[in-house]
């Protein structure tokens, strides 16, 4: 775990509870993986196969040595050092014209895997300034800001881009799209594809795949698949397996098995071979309809091609047929000392991962950039699908007998058992279940520490909690959403407000975005401790996420503003909201009790800018307010040029000031100048008597 986690980004946590002292190291980082057909893959390992039985012909081969220039080994010395320089900006300046394109570019990669955001951005900076650049750059740094969950940077860089010819390259356009579909944009994603088809894009089968991949988890993804689908095939190219697989897919998540079936079989019609993927998708599909007699069947067909069906059932709820399944997985020696794919129950399909290789049992491995192994352990899928149909005492009997007959899965069973305990209320159970497997093992990953850490903080259990902190801390696991989210929830339970202000602080400084219910919770609570700016600061790193907020949080943060007396910043809140499509966003009663804390206590020199925002909210000011505001400027005659631009900005508004406030003013006005004012008065007077005439 990074020092900004626990060492910098938990610490006042650990040092407020406990003095510890955090450890560092760095984070590891996925390797990367390139698009590969399984078609292709199988073909190759026939291939293999067959040249396996060919009897070798011994010849002594001498290796030639290979001989690089001066000029090379220099580029590849400057590229080293780039990469491990703690100053990055003079590196560059140091050997910056000793790069070519395509070292920075690998630089570009090489900090991209590191996770060394801040790196990655003064590099490409630095490229795009001194014209080292090409389309290959602008790629691999929009997938990068993709990665780091910024598509609003990689929006930025893409609209950045003068060069039609790079702006309308492929495989910069296909980044760009990735970035946005990972980042659940799909919408986004399918309008800027529309406008970049105008702009002269040239689609590939890569463009659909990618937007076919988002068609998933999006409301009516299937019909817009098939508008995809028609549009590829119009457009002349030609679905692979890879998009087949996709399109499995997106049917099996709308609970489209028919078409699911249709697809399957028009890809093998076509004379392609289907793995894995394209079996589970469909088995997905059979799973919920549950349809176990088509999964029977397609079971025995995967047996024929070769292949270990790696979840059936489960889904659908077929717990005998799994049963049996599984047992049958025994007998062949697939169902022990082999890892859990946890990502609910169901296989994803991911297009732009699909580098897999199968081992010599033809078990499934996927690309290691998802951080889960994919080779499934029918115990664990089967207990998960038992303890999510809340039937634990059977997921219980799975666990032990998976204990009993000492079958290992790197802790996931521990994980699934004690996530059920929790769901079930049994946090007890929990609790005791994560301090045995404390006792027994060594062996931490991202997602055990996370169910521990839930377990003891249903449990209540801060010593432990703070243990497990330590722990990863120790062993450099980096903390995900769900870490920062389980961790807030536990602390505004023991009412450690301003603990839990600090770690949704580290959690927005990672870049992972707020829950909006447990910001207001967290509000609400803050503001009732007076933490009014911490309050103000939830709040904003809420509207900076870009999630719909709900319309009563807006009134909320104003009233603890105005509570603090925090005026100004209550002024940016009402301001930003002031335009007519957000009108009724906050109560006239709440406009109207800050308004009145503004003209007595705020910033003399906002005033004005308050009243304008005041008056384009919807709400009328009435002459109290105004007398207020005359009131504040006479104590402060050098003042004068706002009031005199007061006066002036009210009769084109419809606003004129009544007697007692004009008989203020005329009283003061030596301090203003007395012509000036009573020309102003004059206007206003005149501007009255329209107004009644009307």
């Amino acid at each position: 775990m990074e020092i900004s986690v626990l060492g910098g980004g938990f610490q006042h946590v650990i040092t407020r509870l406990s003095p510890l002292t955090s450890l560092s190291a760095p984070s590891s980082s996925p390797p990367s993986t390139t698009r590969a057909k399984s078609s292709q893959l199988i073909s190759a390992t026939s291939l293999l196969h067959k040249e396996s039985q060919i009897e070798p012909t011994h010849v002594s081969v001498t290796p030639r040595k290979r001989y690089h220039s001066v000029a090379y080994k220099a580029r590849q010395s400057a590229i080293l050092e780039v990469q491990q320089s703690s100053d990055l900006g003079s590196a560059l300046a140091r050997l910056g014209d000793v790069l070519k394109v395509q070292d920075l570019n690998a630089i570009l990669r090489h900090f991209g895997k590191l996770y060394k955001w801040q790196d990655l951005s003064q590099l490409f900076d630095w490229m795009q300034k001194h014209g080292k650049i090409s389309f290959s750059s602008y790629s691999s740094y929009i997938k990068l800001m993709g990665k780091n969950l910024n598509p609003i940077k990689a929006l930025e860089i893409y609209n950045s881009i003068q060069d039609e010819t790079v702006r309308n390259n492929v495989s910069v356009c296909n980044s760009v799209l990735s970035c946005l579909v990972r980042n659940g944009k799909f919408e986004s994603s399918l309008k800027l594809f529309h406008q970049m088809k105008q702009d002269g894009l040239r689609s590939d089968a890569v463009t659909y795949s990618t937007l076919l991949a988002g068609c998933m988890k999006v409301k009516h993804g299937y019909s817009k698949a098939l508008e995809l689908v028609q549009e590829l095939e119009h457009s002349g190219l030609h679905m692979d397996t890879v998009i087949y697989g996709t399109l499995l897919a997106v049917c099996a998540s709308n609970n489209r098995c028919k078409e699911a079936e249709n697809y399957f079989n028009q890809m093998k019609d076509e004379g392609h071979l289907p793995n894995v993927f394209h079996y589970s998708s469909l088995l997905n599909a059979y799973s919920a309809d549950g349809n176990y007699t088509k999964a029977d069947k397609l079971v025995e067909d995967m047996k024929s091609a070769g292949l270990v069906p790696n979840k059936v059932y489960i889904r659908g709820g077929l717990f005998e047929k799994s049963r049996k399944l599984l047992a049958e997985l025994e007998d062949l020696g697939y169902a022990e000392d082999e890892l859990v794919l946890l990502c609910g129950t169901s296989f994803e399909f991911d297009p732009q991962q699909s580098s897999n290789k199968l081992d010599e049992k033809g078990k499934l491995f996927r690309s290691p950039c998802i951080v889960m192994s994919a080779i499934s352990m029918p115990y664990c899928l089967l207990m998960d699908g038992l303890a999510k149909s809340r039937r634990i005492l059977e997921a219980k009997s799975i666990f032990e007998e998976m204990k009993k007959k000492q079958v290992r899965s790197d802790g996931y069973c521990y994980s699934i058992m004690i996530s059920a305990f929790c769901r079930g209320g049994l946090f007890g159970e929990a609790n005791q279940l994560a301090r045995d497997f404390e006792a027994t093992n060594d062996k931490y990953d991202l997602v055990m520490s996370n169910t521990m850490l839930c377990a003891y903080c249903r449990a209540g259990e801060m010593e432990s909690v703070m243990r497990m902190m330590r722990k990863m801390d120790e062993l450099a696991i980096s903390p995900d959403w769900n870490t920062f989210h389980i961790l807030i929830k536990y602390f505004c339970k023991e009412k450690l407000y301003l603990l839990a202000y600090k770690t949704m602080e580290d959690m927005h400084n990672k870049g992972h975005k707020p829950e909006e219910e447990l910001c207001s919770s967290l509000i609400f609570h803050l503001g009732k401790i007076r933490a009014h700016s911490e309050a103000f600061s939830v709040y904003n790193m809420l509207r900076y996420s870009k999630r719909t907020m709900c319309k009563a949080l807006h009134e909320k943060i104003l009233h603890i503003l105005v509570a603090g007396r925090l005026l100004k910043d209550a002024y940016v809140v009402v301001k930003q909201l002031s335009p007519q499509d957000n009108q009724g966003l906050i109560s006239k009663q709440s406009i109207r009790k800050f308004a009145t804390a503004f003209m007595r206590f705020g910033n003399v020199n906002l005033i004005n800018d308050v009243m304008k925002a005041i008056h384009s909210s919807g709400y009328k000011i009435d002459q109290e307010l105004f007398q207020m505001a005359v009131s504040r400027y006479i104590v402060e005659p050098e003042k004068k040029e706002l009031l005199l631009h007061l006066l002036q900005w009210m009769p084109g508004q419809g606003y004129v000031v009544d007697s007692p406030t004009r008989n203020v003013i005329l009283k003061n006005s030596h301090l203003f100048g007395r012509q000036l004012i009573a020309e102003m008065l004059s206007k206003q007077h005149s501007r009255a008597k329209v107004l009644i005439s009307d």
